[in-house]
């Protein structure tokens, strides 16, 4: 079950407000469908994001994938953690696992993103755009 409090990307990235910031991460469909987190590449700290545009990398033992940023803004936080031991996003996509921490350029956005009940429904027709 994805959390009901965050908005969804239909590239399986999600994004949780905290105040004037955006905590973004990988939903657990991303994390099944790539299995053992082994690399993440994050942009640095000061770094500009344009919402849906390629944000970073996430490499599995299968795979390696884009990760595109659900909204726009500044990079202000990157997580360490997730840094030195990438497979915490298996084991915590939605605690401690996320990735970045983004200042909300417009909140406005998060309106184009899934309400959980959407990102289910989404999956459910496939998980295809």
């Amino acid at each position: 079950m994805n959390p009901p409090e965050l908005r969804y990307s239909k590239e399986h990235e999600w994004v949780r407000v905290d105040g004037g910031n955006a905590v973004i991460g990988v939903t657990m469909y991303a994390v099944e469908s790539l299995g053992d987190v082994v690399y993440v590449d994050l942009p640095e700290v000061g770094s500009k994001l344009e919402q849906f545009k390629k944000m970073g990398e996430i490499e599995s033992v299968k795979a390696v994938s884009d990760l595109f940023s659900p909204v726009s803004g500044e990079v202000v936080e990157r997580n360490q953690d997730v840094a030195r031991k990438p497979d915490t996003v298996n084991l915590s996509p939605y605690g401690n696992g996320w990735l970045l921490k983004v200042s909300l350029k417009n909140p406005g956005e998060l309106d184009s993103l899934l309400t959980a009940e959407q990102y289910e429904k989404f999956l459910a027709s496939d998980g295809k755009s």
